[in-house]
């Protein structure tokens, strides 16, 4: 089972492109060519299951479409989708913003599925969603240090009641570093599937580790790798898993 984790910042690529005329202007751009790369990306790499972290559901920068579903429907995959942003939020009813979201997408058909949101945080969204062979739950949590540590104790919560393999996956903006996860690592049972710290932001030159694809015990990594794609601020993460 090969699973992708990818930050894709809306597709709104990175570079001097993204900063010009004025510093973060890719924001308000057209991404469509540049999430064309990403999709081809994707198809060559061929996962099993795609975590996307900061999609564009529908906003004028992709053409008022979906871009998870512009994704499952060229490379055939089942998916779910869903705002960031809690609703009834500010963010919900801002244009552009209310479209940010984050994605799972799987080539087998997904039997179940769940929206969580966080009690603190802008960003609060957990997706669940299962194919009954495992469980996957993808996050992008918050920017601050307390609200992060909230966010982590509901999680352990969500993971604990889980039956089976589970895979937990997301942006966990650990700014202060991997320690921040240890004792979250610790009472879950989860492992990190990058067992050395590789970096993957910034993808020009990658120096943290903000992105994890954490696994429970019963699942064991074959293979582990970070591309040097410079579609996304963010590098993709691919691991390939199976059962032991």
């Amino acid at each position: 089972m090969r699973f992708l984790l990818y930050n894709i910042r809306y597709g709104a690529g990175i570079g001097s492109k993204f900063h010009l005329p004025v510093p973060y202007a890719g924001y308000l751009k057209r991404s469509t060519d540049n999430f064309d790369q990403i999709t081809e990306f994707i198809r060559n790499l061929s996962p099993d299951i795609v975590g996307l972290v900061e999609v564009d559901s529908g906003s004028f920068r992709v053409d008022n479409s979906c871009q998870a579903e512009s994704l499952a429907r060229r490379l055939d995959y089942d998916f779910v989708v869903e705002s960031k942003y809690r609703e009834g939020s500010m963010a919900q009813r801002m244009p552009v913003l209310c479209n940010q979201g984050n994605a799972l997408l799987f080539r087998q058909k997904i039997l179940e599925h769940q929206f969580h949101f966080f009690k603190q945080g802008v960003k609060r969204l957990v997706i669940e969603a299962s194919t009954g062979e495992v469980t996957v739950l993808l996050v992008h949590l918050s920017l601050t240090y307390r609200n992060r540590q909230y966010q982590l104790e509901q999680l352990y919560r969500m993971v604990r009641r889980i039956q089976g393999p589970v895979i937990v996956a997301g942006d966990f903006n650990v700014l202060w570093g991997d320690r921040e996860l240890e004792l979250f690592l610790a009472a879950t049972g989860l492992r990190n599937a990058n067992n050395e710290g590789r970096p993957s932001h910034p993808s020009r030159a990658p120096t943290r580790q903000l992105d994890y694809i954490l696994h429970s015990r019963d699942l064991r990594v074959k293979d582990f790798s970070i591309p040097r794609v410079k579609f996304s601020d963010h590098a993709p993460l691919v691991c390939d898993l199976t059962e032991r």
